[in-house]
């Protein structure tokens, strides 16, 4: 099942950090990025954030799922969607330590 664009729009808003966040349509679901850096996933329209050690910290009771077979767990984030602030820590923790994109290369 595909992810609804008005699920995706719903999350944008609640993480509320104008400019910083997008996303883009991935085989009909979508990754959001903090700038140019992917740090979760929308897919059944259910948000998955990436694993890091301070999120794993900051969300306490992790639910961990794979967002589409064969992937690796991800942070399921279902309950805190409503809460704006508790999402938008959650977003600054996970990118501040993710690494940076690799330059993409020249053709």
């Amino acid at each position: 099942m595909a992810s609804e664009q008005k699920f995706v729009d719903f999350i944008i808003d609640q993480i509320d950090y104008s400019g910083h966040v997008t996303y883009k349509k991935m085989f009909g679901e979508y990754g959001l990025y903090f700038d140019d850096k992917l740090f979760a996933l929308v897919c059944d329209n259910k948000l998955f954030v990436k694993p890091t050690l301070s999120g794993r910290a900051y969300i306490k009771d992790i639910v961990e799922a794979p967002p589409y077979p064969g992937a690796k767990n991800q942070f399921l984030i279902e309950e805190q969607l409503e809460d704006r602030d508790w999402l938008k820590k959650l977003v600054s923790i996970t990118v501040t330590e993710l690494p940076e994109p690799k330059p993409k290369k020249k053709k």
